[in-house]
């Protein structure tokens, strides 16, 4: 594990605004940018860390991320907009477009039932609509139907594509310079983990601390 703050710079593919969905994941293998959510932030309480994998890259209207995770146990029960989805096993994207704040939370379990809201911190923030969400497509490897807590190891990806439009983003073809974080997390499963791409130095697992976000630059 890394303990020094990363920095990620995102590809410029506009092939992806053009390529069929079962053919983005290998155009994002290929030709994106890779990151591994690895930072075990808390080892003394939660030590354990499913294996995940993002690669990502944007098309200048959409950022796409495809997250790839093998671990440990699989629950998806929240099926609803802006539900508890960090309960299950779910994988998520802070942004924060101008730096700290404000930022989205972009949270997803693996059947991709998404919780997103426009923040300044964890106390204060607007829900996005129904009608927003909408417009983030999901395609969850392991479908759409929530389930219980399985018990096994498990591979399942889930790709995600985020408009720009939605986080007040216009590309004109120059760098555009953000902050986030990528985490893994599933507080209610066998094994509760938190996990991160960049590190996090609290005393207890805190995903929504904006001093901790790490660069992002869409190229």
């Amino acid at each position: 594990m890394s303990t020094s703050q990363p920095s990620l710079s995102v590809p410029y593919l506009p092939e992806l605004s053009n390529t069929d969905p079962s053919d983005i994941i290998a155009l994002l293998d290929n030709k994106g940018a890779s990151i591994t959510i690895d930072c075990i932030n808390w080892p003394k309480d939660y030590p354990y860390h499913p294996f995940t994998d993002v690669a990502i890259a944007h098309s200048g209207k959409s950022i796409f991320v495809n997250f790839q995770v093998r671990g440990n146990y699989l629950r998806a029960v929240n099926h609803t907009n802006n539900s508890h989805v960090h309960q299950d096993s779910c994988v998520e994207f802070f942004l924060a477009p101008k730096g700290r704040a404000p930022y989205y939370n972009f949270e997803f379990n693996c059947i991709g039932t998404v919780h997103t809201a426009c923040r300044m911190d964890r106390h204060n923030g607007t829900p996005l609509t129904d009608a927003q969400l909408d417009t983030i497509k999901r395609y969850p490897s392991y479908g759409t139907r929530p389930f219980e807590e399985m018990e096994g190891f498990f591979t399942w990806n889930l790709l995600v594509e985020i408009p720009l439009q939605l986080i007040g983003v216009k590309y004109e073809g120059t760098p555009i310079h953000m902050m986030g974080n990528f985490y893994k997390c599933a507080d209610l499963t066998a094994a509760p983990h938190f996990v991160s791409w960049a590190p996090i130095d609290t005393e207890q697992p805190d995903f929504h601390r904006p001093e901790f976000f790490a660069p992002i630059t869409l190229e």
